[in-house]
């Protein structure tokens, strides 16, 4: 959406620069200051430290080893048959993996600066 021209409106930081005046790609996370990427890391720190625990970091037992939902989020997953449960996981995992295959895809292309000729050029 960014390379289309559409970013959030309003200013990322108090000096007043906005959002699409950061670069797309990999030039973007290069532009971001220092005090920016220690705010992402320790945002990501406090999520995996205080909310994302399985039974290993010391929340209630899940059914299964990654089972993050702290007993909190269900969306019906206890109505589902164990078959279920095992194919929709199964499904997770594997759409998992095919989005960090397409973005691992995306970020080596970048680097490379070739012309795909589906998104142009990075």
């Amino acid at each position: 959406a960014t390379r289309a021209g559409l970013h959030l409106n309003g200013n990322i930081d108090a000096a007043g620069d906005s959002f699409d005046s950061y670069p797309n790609g990999w030039a973007g996370l290069a532009a971001i200051p220092k005090e920016g990427l220690y705010q992402i890391i320790a945002f990501v720190g406090i999520l995996e430290i205080a909310v994302m625990k399985d039974e290993a970091n010391g929340a209630a037992p899940g059914e299964f080893i990654g089972d993050y939902r702290n007993g909190s989020i269900d969306f019906g997953w206890d109505t589902f048959s164990d078959e279920e449960k095992f194919s929709k996981r199964a499904i997770e995992l594997n759409n998992g993996r095919a989005a960090m295959m397409g973005i691992l895809g995306l970020m080596i292309h970048e680097q490379l600066g070739t012309d795909l000729p589906i998104i142009g050029q990075l």
